[in-house]
């Protein structure tokens, strides 16, 4: 075969020069973070080795036990919810299961807010009772002035969302530390629907904060990741276990997406939330709707409490119920609308919208859902960054089909 390349007498080797090459990549010093998608790192003998083992957080070995994009991930949304440490996983349902590993084992017993993300319970019900953990539900007036009667003798935790999926209650999280920590509980809080930007649950006396990261952290559609921060270093440190253990680490890649959509949380957020309050105002005027959910409206139950743990932002879920609660009424405004595909997800965005009876919560009864208030007719949008008098003008003719 004729060589490609001819190597003089004082030319290096192909192999060597390339290994010359990856030096100097080594030394350069990029504004963003590369991707690091290698799945094992390189030592150069036992001492380095040993130092890993020795110097927890130095090195890396295995992109399971941790990678450089997925470290930025769980650091940077430790920064936003003020923690002490965190760990990115493969998805939300990925990051509620290592946030209850770290505080239980089998025989332990876990009380969950009645008002909660379908997925939620269904880990619980389903796959943790396998585990030997169980389960009781709250109602969410009795999150913190009755919690007591719920307790066992096992209870070790309260998992909450501050503001629930789907019908936007928002949960007093003090009230709730207080209630919890008086009963020596465990408080975990799923701050999917707020974020950092509305709410930082650890100021108000939270254990560990959740995110599914595939929403608004992300806000592009694109991503399917989790991430669990701690209020204390030892309870980081139990996450960082639990992430490697049983292999929940993030990707790189998806790793790397996620730090990118974090650069515009803010100026995401805030958009989404100005569209959802004038969303939210449309809805309620409309002789279509029945009622609406959504912290802006002065209406709302936990107006005051939401002003004051989230300031002059509400987020940008509406959940609305149509005069005509039926699946008929819900499908006609879903043909109608342009604007609001359904997609069985949130925060991107794009706006969307999605039906809870059908896919969140599908997995309860119908007793279940009736007593939740997720009937035939409610439809939850998730409202995104457009133009906002074309989501409004959407949503107007959508209406009027009905």
């Amino acid at each position: 075969m004729e060589q490609l390349v001819e190597v003089g007498k004082n030319e290096k080797p192909v192999s060597s020069r390339l290994i010359s090459a990856n030096q100097r990549f080594m030394q350069i010093n990029p504004k963003i973070t590369p991707i690091y998608q290698t799945s094992v790192f390189k030592f150069e003998d036992l001492n380095e080795l040993e130092l890993y083992f020795g110097e927890p957080g130095s090195r890396y070995l295995y992109s399971r036990n941790g990678n450089p994009n997925s470290d930025e991930l769980a650091e940077a949304v430790t920064r936003l919810e003020k923690g002490a440490g965190a760990v990115a996983t493969g998805s939300g349902m990925a990051a509620i299961f290592a946030a209850l590993m770290t505080y239980c084992a089998a025989g332990d017993h876990v009380l969950c807010a009645a008002d909660i993300y379908g997925g939620s319970s269904s880990l619980l019900d389903q796959e943790l009772s396998r585990l030997g953990i169980t389960v009781s539900y709250v109602p969410f007036d009795e999150l913190t002035e009755n919690l007591a009667a719920h307790v066992q003798p096992r209870t070790r935790l309260l998992l909450c969302e501050t503001i629930s999926n789907p019908l936007l209650r928002v949960a007093d999280l003090r009230a709730a530390a207080e209630a919890a920590h008086a009963l020596g509980l465990k408080l975990v809080v799923d701050n999917t629907f707020a974020t950092p930007v509305l709410t930082h649950p650890f100021e108000y006396g939270a254990d560990l904060v959740m995110h599914s990261v595939t929403k608004y952290l992300a806000g592009h559609s694109d991503v399917t990741a989790g991430v669990v921060v701690a209020r204390t270093p030892e309870d980081a440190a139990r996450l960082k276990q639990i992430g490697t253990l049983f292999g929940l680490t993030l990707s790189p890649m998806e790793s790397w997406l996620a730090v990118r959509g974090l650069k515009t949380l803010r100026l995401r957020v805030e958009a989404h939330c100005r569209n959802a309050e004038a969303v939210a105002e449309l809805l309620a005027r409309h002789p279509a709707v029945g009622e609406v959910f959504y912290p802006g409206l002065n209406s709302h139950p936990q107006h005051l409490l939401a002003a004051n743990q989230g300031g002059a932002l509400f987020g940008g879920m509406v959940s609305f119920r149509l005069a005509d609660d039926t699946t008929e009424a819900v499908s006609r405004f879903m043909r109608a609308s342009q604007r609001f595909p359904f997609a069985p997800s949130l925060a991107g965005v794009d706006s969307s919208l999605s039906y809870p009876a059908g896919t969140s919560h599908r997995a309860l009864t119908e007793e279940q859902r009736q007593k939740l208030g997720i009937t035939a007719g409610l439809v939850r949008l998730s409202v995104g960054i457009e133009l906002t008098t074309e989501l409004l003008a959407d949503l107007a003719q959508a209406l009027d089909a009905n």
